[in-house]
């Protein structure tokens, strides 16, 4: 769906649909959920510097993984890349910036869905964002350095039981055990500070996933906080 932006107040916005706005189809495709809105802002700018060198490290570790070359690569994972998505054909010398983004975030599924790795130096060039964080927790990579993680829970639980705690008020870091152990000695806020991470909150649909809650336990919290209410 496109549209554009008429207003903002505070948090709020307010989007005037370019087409009559089809409920069934929204409910349809959001399986009779709460939808969630992504927003992107196309704001004219063409891919950075910064952006297509990040590409083309992922691109790079991909190919020699593989064996292919790495234009051969790059022309692969692009009709991959308008397959799945619809996008339309574009060129890395002129493309938007939001057209970049999209593709190094479908470069970024692929490489965790596939198992291929990537160099040090590559991961260190990608952004820590919340999309890396939560494909980092779903594949157990540590947000840090990329070794096999465990979750670490940023806000600390207390004498509350894992078993017994609603984990979608807290926020997770997926990390090695040497950095696991360097977090649990490190107030949070320096520890963040030092590595330009932060931890974030687990989508309820991936938390039953991740076999961290169960929808029993998540209709048990649901129903004592209308309790409480």
């Amino acid at each position: 769906m496109f549209g554009k932006l008429k207003g903002i107040k505070g948090d709020e916005l307010t989007i005037k649909l370019d087409d009559k706005l089809n409920m069934h189809r929204l409910r349809k495709f959001a399986d009779n959920k709460q939808p969630t809105i992504q927003i992107d802002i196309d704001d004219g700018r063409h891919i950075s510097p910064d952006q297509r060198k990040k590409i083309f490290a992922m691109l790079r570790d991909m190919a020699m993984y593989t064996g292919y070359d790495i234009r051969d690569m790059e022309q692969w994972m692009k009709y991959y890349f308008y397959a799945r998505t619809g996008a339309k054909p574009f060129s890395m010398s002129d493309c938007s910036v939001q057209t970049a983004n999209k593709f190094l975030t479908f470069i970024l599924d692929f490489c965790f869905e596939n198992g291929i790795p990537f160099k040090t130096q590559t991961w260190d060039m990608i952004d820590v964002d919340y999309h890396l964080t939560l494909e980092c927790i779903e594949h157990r990579k540590c947000i840090i350095c990329g070794k096999h993680a465990d979750l670490h829970h940023v806000d600390v639980l207390g004498n509350r039981s894992r078993k017994f705690t609603d984990h979608r008020k807290f926020r997770f870091l997926p990390l090695c055990r040497i950095h696991h152990q360097e977090a649990e000695r490190t107030p949070a806020l320096e520890f963040a500070q030092k590595y330009q991470i932060k931890g974030i909150q687990i989508p309820e649909d991936d938390l039953i996933k991740l076999h961290i809650m169960t929808k029993k336990q998540i209709k048990y919290w649901n129903e004592r906080y209308e309790r409480e209410v």
